[in-house]
């Protein structure tokens, strides 16, 4: 037995798995083991303490291949309850394994639990993180690249290279610091620095490539908060993928990548022979940060890189909301990660949501909100709850469809939707800052971004892109406007949705989907894993038998 920090007990349960594969799918099997180390992450600042994957910061990638089994057993070396997460994956059917608290037992110090789940027909660029409390201002993040089988057709050529960048912002002041703050209702302050894979002294490191040759780069948000502005100076960049959706292959000088997002480019060594700038910059802010990697040609003399810092034209904002709305997918691919059918513009809606955040002062602290509800985690994963039809812990319709009275109210937030209905979400902040929202177990297709300053109505619908939007599972809406997007609920289970904004989805801007099916069928949802942590009010509850 293990102490919880719900009052509850922890069950370890046996270490027996059960997957449910097809005989030609592979197995990959990771130990990634968890602990704090300190680490200088620049030169003017002494040793912070961060978390480690494997000793390592950021974490080893995990380079995957379409359909592929993964068993992942993660030992827990930190002080406290710790959860990995896998940002973009579908996890299909399996929302047991989806490593957020609404799903799943933390993993109590000293302990150990093993991940099983099937990757699925997925391609593309994705991270993993702890899900727990702030534990990812402290990283515990690595990449995930899941590559097509061999003889699948891929709309590029091989690239010469394959490069993985993990850009974010990050805070000098130790998480647990950060979560007092929180936890005592106050904000906390704006990140200090621009990292690039775990390091934050600018052009202090070097990716070598050769003239004339094609490099892909996976460059994932893996911050709390900020949007940042990626470049290559001199050279442009060819959005190849965005978190598994192939797109139409549009030529950027810089491209925004939102904090959650994923995507890739293809970018061509086509300058004389020198040193350049890979360059990620914060944006929509007055308090600008920025940090560098060299891109060395391998036969340049060059010792230097020059930095010349890029001026666009016009509005930032606008400028970022052009470049969104070009990016689109390529229906000409062989391969798709599209949700229900390529003719999503045709598909009858069965429910619209429109979802508005807010913020507020709740019991003398500060508090963010979906439809005036913020979300405050119950004592029992809702998935185990909702297995063990433990009554109190969630109720169903907790969150209304619409924004409704003003003012802020606490609750477990749990909105229930029907296996196979088709949703038109609404997305509306009315805030001055970006914001950034990420559905688990999905991809959905943006269909339409609004302008600056601009307000939603049914007759915006006549604005929506029906044709070739975006699929992707984490998308941006900008200051004083809204962003619209179709989701298929073809995948059973409990999936959270929450805004990136790490610091907004602690102090409640969050709640979760229940995808429901009559059927009770293992082909709409994998039963309770054999190895499941019980913890809560699920602490001393049995399966219900099962036979696969």
């Amino acid at each position: 037995m293990a102490w919880c920090p719900d009052g509850g007990v922890w069950m370890m349960m046996t270490m027996t798995i059960i997957s449910f594969v097809q005989a030609e799918d592979s197995f990959r099997f990771f130990d990634l083991r968890v602990t704090y180390g300190n680490i200088s992450l620049n030169k003017r600042n002494p040793p912070e303490r961060v978390i480690l994957i494997n000793g390592k910061f950021p974490g080893p990638e995990l380079s995957l291949v379409t359909n592929d089994n993964l068993i992942i057993n993660v030992h827990n070396g930190l002080d406290e309850p710790f959860l990995l997460s896998w940002n973009g994956l579908h996890l299909k059917r399996n929302s047991y394994q989806d490593g957020v608290y609404g799903t799943t037992c933390p993993i109590p110090p000293g302990k150990n639990y093993t991940y099983d789940f099937h990757v699925g027909d997925q391609i593309g660029s994705f991270f993993y993180f702890p899900s727990l409390g702030v534990q990812k201002a402290a990283g515990g993040f690595g990449a995930i690249r899941i590559l097509s089988r061999p003889g699948i057709p891929v709309p590029f050529p091989q690239p010469a290279g394959d490069f993985t960048l993990l850009i974010g912002d990050w805070y000098l002041e130790d998480y647990k610091n950060l979560t007092a703050r929180l936890d005592g209702g106050r904000m906390i302050h704006r990140p200090f620095a621009v990292l690039i894979n775990g390091n934050g002294n600018p052009a202090s490191t070097s990716l070598t490539v050769d003239k004339g040759k094609t490099y892909r780069f996976r460059i994932s948000n893996v911050g709390l908060q900020m949007s940042l502005n990626f470049e290559i100076l001199g050279h442009m960049l060819k959005l190849v993928e965005v978190e598994g959706t192939y797109t139409i292959q549009s030529m950027y000088t810089s491209l925004d990548i939102h904090v959650g997002q994923s995507l890739s480019v293809l970018v061509t060594m086509d300058q004389p022979p020198q040193n350049y700038t890979i360059v990620a910059r914060t944006r929509f802010t007055d308090i600008q940060s920025q940090n560098a990697v060299i891109l060395k040609y391998s036969n340049t003399k060059s010792k230097t890189s020059k930095f010349v810092p890029r001026i666009e034209p016009g509005n930032e904002v606008d400028f970022s909301i052009k470049q969104a709305r070009s990016i689109k997918t390529n229906l000409t691919a062989s391969r798709q990660n599209a949700e229900g059918s390529y003719h999503y513009g045709r598909i009858k809606i069965s429910r619209t949501l429109i979802l508005e955040s807010s913020a507020g002062v709740v019991n003398r602290k500060q508090r963010y909100a979906i439809n005036g509800v913020s979300f405050v985690p119950a004592d029992t994963p809702l998935k185990l709850a909702d297995y063990f039809k433990i009554k109190g812990v969630f109720k169903v319709g907790s969150i209304p469809d619409k924004p409704g009275r003003a003012g802020i109210r606490l609750e477990t937030a749990v909105m229930g939707v029907h296996h196979k209905d088709f949703l038109e979400i609404v997305l509306l902040n009315h805030e001055k800052i970006v914001q950034t929202y990420h559905l688990d177990g999905y991809n959905f297709w943006v269909v339409g971004i609004g302008n600056r300053w601009s307000t939603w109505s049914p007759a915006s619908r006549r604005e929506y892109n029906l044709k070739d939007a975006i699929s992707r599972s984490t998308t941006q809406v900008y200051q004083k406007s809204w962003t619209a997007v179709y989701v298929a609920l073809d995948n059973v289970g409990m999936w959270n949705f929450r805004s990136e904004f790490w610091a907004r989805q602690y102090l409640g801007q969050q709640f979760y989907f229940r995808v429901h099916s009559p059927a009770s069928s293992i082909k709409d949802e994998y039963p309770l894993p054999k190895n499941a942590l019980l913890c809560g009010q699920a602490s001393n509850r049995h399966r219900r038998d099962f036979t696969p």
